[in-house]
């Protein structure tokens, strides 16, 4: 198959959102906003690829990032910081895709090219399932949602309000979100993303973006962050404050974004990605959903990872960063997280 039936999109973003949503493996990382923000947020060079079929509508599509820094090194990724968004459509347009980002990726010596996707795909590209997500079915009754679960996490999701915990929803939430995420991340030694970033998807994706943040006495205690496509919603960004860990203020935000996805008529729950028996995924495991195997195809030198936080220049870095002050870490962050796709 050859790659000249690829070409770059020049049609409105509608149609391409529209391809993307009766596709079934489709999901928010398709949406084609997602160019903007990776652009306004980061700098990111973007790409828009696309296959047309012999009347003209769209048969395939790839959006594609290159994420290139001189610590980290060149790649191209659909989608940096994501779990999806590779190629999708019919399986030619698929493999077409794929052979034009092989050919992109050499002609410019990236030092990895990774297309993300949620389902196998047919590739002749090798294969990283480092990371799994967790999917959760809903009903459009949150009291059924609740009642499915083992009596002591309901126990644990009631106790935040009983403590005055309260979770509140809405674009003013980015801010609060954002003061307890970059906290939460600088305690754990990991640089932070732009606060710009979650204010370019608010703007990107209006309504479908959702922001909230639990509060106590007048503070932020925890936040999270996620997009609707459809009927799933994937909280994708979430944090809380060690100290208030006793008021299980994450249990309250996570059941908030449980109980909003169900009742806005949500069938799906997608707790994001994770790493196969960590903490984090036992964490969404308890809430009774499955494990899905993330399909990441990869073109390049098979020692290259896109999360060089594995060792080498980064193997001292989590225990130097905590030790930061909380301006400097915030401000220091963004500007190393957006060469790690």
């Amino acid at each position: 198959m050859s790659p000249s039936s690829v070409e770059l999109f020049s049609g409105r973003a509608g149609e391409w959102n529209a391809f993307a949503s009766g596709q079934p493996g489709g999901t928010h990382c398709h949406r084609h906003e997602w160019l903007g923000v990776m652009n306004a947020a980061f700098g990111h060079e973007t790409m828009a690829l696309a296959v047309r079929d012999g009347d003209g509508a769209l048969s395939g599509i790839l959006p594609l990032i290159r994420v290139r820094s001189l610590l980290f090194g060149h790649y191209l990724v659909s989608l940096p910081y994501l779990n999806d968004g590779g190629p999708l459509g019919s399986d030619f347009a698929v493999t077409a895709l794929a052979a034009e980002a092989v050919r992109l990726a050499d002609e410019s010596k990236v030092k990895l090219l990774e297309l993300r996707a949620r389902d196998a795909l047919p590739l002749d590209l090798r294969l990283s399932q480092r990371k799994i997500t967790v999917l959760l079915d809903l009903e459009p009754d949150p009291e059924k949602v609740l009642k499915r679960l083992p009596a002591k996490l309901r126990s644990q999701v009631r106790r935040p309000a009983r403590e005055g915990v309260e979770v509140r929803f809405g674009a003013d939430q980015i801010l609060p979100f954002y003061e307890v995420f970059a906290r939460h991340m600088r305690d754990l030694g990991t640089p932070v993303m732009p606060r710009r970033f979650f204010q370019q998807i608010a703007s990107h994706f209006g309504d479908d973006a959702w922001f909230a943040a639990a509060w106590l006495n007048g503070r932020p205690i925890a936040g999270g962050a996620g997009l609707r496509f459809g009927r799933e919603f994937e909280i994708t960004w979430a944090s809380s404050l060690r100290e208030f860990n006793p008021v299980s203020p994450n249990m309250a935000l996570y059941w908030a974004f449980l109980e909003r996805a169900s009742t806005q008529g949500c069938g799906v729950f997608n707790f994001g990605r994770c790493t196969v028996d960590s903490g984090t995924h036992r964490f969404k495991k308890q809430w009774g959903g499955r494990d899905v195997p993330l399909h990441w195809y990869q073109h390049g030198p098979a020692s290259v990872t896109p999360s060089p936080d594995q060792g080498g220049v980064m193997s001292l870095g989590p225990r130097l960063w905590r030790h930061l002050p909380l301006a400097v870490a915030t401000a220091l962050g963004p500007q190393i997280v957006r060469g790690i796709p």
